[in-house]
């Protein structure tokens, strides 16, 4: 394993290394100090262990004056793509200079990192960083693209960090674009369809897709793997002309071969050496089928001689779907006679979770305080077109996230027939739907009977979790409500009021556990859970009455569980209450073996590294 190398010239400076080693455990300390530190590795000449070990670390890190490591690496750098990043820090931690590698070896982001554990000056000179903009030649390798810069990168790349009008195209949604949508700089305008773009309006086009985008403007494509192929060809197939005729098919039908993630067939040619040089070739992943599984797929054109012949209805959609998880193809089966007679088919299916379709996320809000919903969760409300939410459970500040164009309904006086016509409207415009919830969605949130008519009517859906009232009981309390040899069970349950409860979730037998308890929904029936929970819970026992937790009229009072009725009626609070009881609750006496001096943690000493240097 390479390992980050610590270079230090002084006491001074050992010292710094030996704090900066607790931060990263795969590196080693070396210097040329006469020391007895095992934990050092101590070598007569620096220039000569450089010799040695410069091409085979990980990353660098001089911590001595910055004309000291100039003159030490300077023999050895060769290529900014193979050198390792490398930054130098003075022995008063005060500034720290991104020195070799800063923009594409990470040297810049090493240096930002140093600097924040010394709470020191990170000295940096590349353009895109200091702006804070993106490096349009590293989004590939963060989001496992392939870029295509369509000329001179470097020409791209100045005009980007020069700020001109850029137009950015996303046409699939990923983890990579919705990045680029979020933090996109006000010289750049986000499309989602080519033909809305006019690109008289701007001097550069950066093209997140699968397709190939062709234009007149400077262009730099970046190429997501979404697509999947599916294929089926005669008995013989020439690789190399099969390799050439579908990479001339795919452009003709204006997609990028670099978008390809995977293709297959039926298992029969699990052997065809061409579809095996084709893998090799373009290292994707070949995976091939049984016909009892493609018999299964439903393709828009059946033939009644593959039918004949294999026993299903056709190989290369019903491939491309099963690939996929897609019900649609980009594609339909297209058929090619080569030169020499030999003949395939292909399909092509795109990944459905990038398609830019309508959608409903059924959102976790979180107890209430609006910064304190998901990231994704916030990032869906600023993106979405339709938003409902529970006024009386969702404070109104949430919707502030909002954009202004979106319709924001409370959803507190409609009924569900009512909301889901409402979502449906929007669904059939194409639009993005945000059904938000007190909350997480999955505890007491209700959304089963929504769910059952999304799968009625074919609308596409999913949920993001969210932060529960029980999760801010403990932050509110300052409580953990797992204490090492007093509890570490929790149950998240309610009370039997017109709701009952199944025969086998009855309050007094969970209340044997002596588990910290989270009762929802249950404070119109304090004086009846009251009496059921001491029958197994000491009078004594801590509770916790908390009312509209992290909202601006929060409450909380907290007591003993003897009290709990007249807690809750001292607070004539009936509705948005959590009753918290157990032992956890304010409890600091127990600790943790996590801390103990004796618990093996995550920092283990550092062995010293052996070296071999010559004199």
């Amino acid at each position: 394993m390479k390992k980050t190398l610590l270079v230090a010239t002084t006491d001074r400076g050992i010292d710094l290394a030996k704090k900066l080693q607790r931060q990263v455990p795969q590196s080693i300390i070396v210097t040329t100090r006469a020391t007895e530190d095992e934990g050092l590795s101590t070598v007569d000449s620096l220039s000569d262990f450089l010799d040695s070990y410069f091409d085979t670390a990980e990353s660098i890190v001089f911590i001595t004056a910055l004309g000291v490591c100039v003159r030490l690496i300077a023999p050895h750098l060769e290529d900014k793509k193979k050198d390792p990043p490398i930054i130098c820090m003075d022995d008063h931690a005060r500034f720290v200079q991104s020195v070799v590698g800063g923009h594409q070896g990470g040297a810049n982001i090493l240096a930002k990192r140093v600097a924040g554990i010394f709470g020191a000056q990170a000295v940096l000179s590349t353009s895109s960083d200091l702006q804070e903009v993106w490096a349009l030649d590293l989004l590939d390798k963060r989001f496992g693209w392939t870029a295509d810069f369509g000329g001179d990168t470097t020409a791209i790349i100045a005009r980007f960090v020069n700020n001109v009008p850029t137009a950015l195209l996303l046409e699939v949604k990923t983890k990579g674009t919705q990045f680029l949508e979020s933090t996109a700089p006000d010289f750049v305008e986000v499309f989602y369809k080519q033909e809305d773009i006019d690109e008289h309006r701007f001097d550069l086009l950066v093209a997140v897709s699968y397709r190939i985008v062709q234009s007149d403007i400077p262009t730099v494509s970046y190429y997501p793997k979404v697509l999947s192929l599916g294929t089926g060809c005669s008995k013989a197939l020439d690789p190399e002309l099969f390799h050439q005729v579908l990479t001339r098919e795919l452009q003709e039908q204006g997609l990028s071969p670099k978008a390809i993630k995977a293709f297959g067939s039926i298992d029969i040619k699990a052997e065809q050496q061409a579809y095996l040089d084709y893998s090799a070739k373009n290292n994707l992943p070949f995976k091939t089928y049984g016909k009892e599984v493609l018999d299964k797929i439903s393709v828009p054109n059946p033939s009644e001689v593959v039918r004949s012949k294999i026993g299903v209805d056709g190989v290369s959609e019903s491939v491309a779907l099963q690939l996929s998880g897609n019900t649609e193809l980009v594609v339909e089966k297209q058929k090619v006679r080569l030169d020499n007679g030999h003949k395939f088919t292909y399909a092509i299916a795109l990944d459905p979770e990038v398609e830019r379709k309508p959608f409903i996320a059924l959102v976790g809000a979180g107890p209430g305080e609006e910064t304190l919903i998901s990231v994704k969760g916030k990032q869906l409300l600023e993106q979405a077109d339709c938003v409902l939410y529970a006024g009386s459970l969702i404070p109104e500040e949430m919707t502030s996230w909002c954009k202004e164009t979106a319709l924001v309904l409370n959803s507190a006086t409609m009924t569900l027939e009512e909301q889901i016509e409402v979502m449906q409207s929007h669904y059939d415009k194409g639009h993005h739907i945000v059904r938000l919830h007190s909350g997480d969605p999955s505890i007491y949130g209700a959304i089963q009977e929504q769910m059952t008519l999304f799968d009625e009517r074919g609308m596409r859906y999913f949920i993001v979790p969210g932060i529960s009232s029980f999760n801010a009981a403990a932050a509110v309390l300052k409580s953990e409500f797992t204490i090492p040899e007093v509890v570490q069970t929790i149950i998240i349950t309610r009370g039997a009021g017109k709701t009952p409860l199944p025969e086998a979730e009855k309050l007094e037998e969970m209340a044997k556990l002596q588990a910290t308890l989270c009762l929802f929904l249950s404070a119109g029936i304090a004086k009846k859970v009251e009496g059921q929970l001491l029958q197994h819970y000491a009078p004594d026992t801590p509770v916790a009455v908390l009312y509209r937790l992290t909202w601006k009229d929060e409450e909380v009072h907290t007591g003993v569980l003897k009290d709990l009725a007249a807690i809750v009626k001292a607070s004539k609070k009936t509705r948005t209450v959590l009753i918290i009881v157990g032992h956890a609750i304010h409890a600091r006496k127990n600790r943790s073996q996590l801390y103990s001096p004796e618990w093996k943690h995550i920092f283990r000493t550092q062995k010293k590294f052996k070296l071999k240097t010559e004199a």
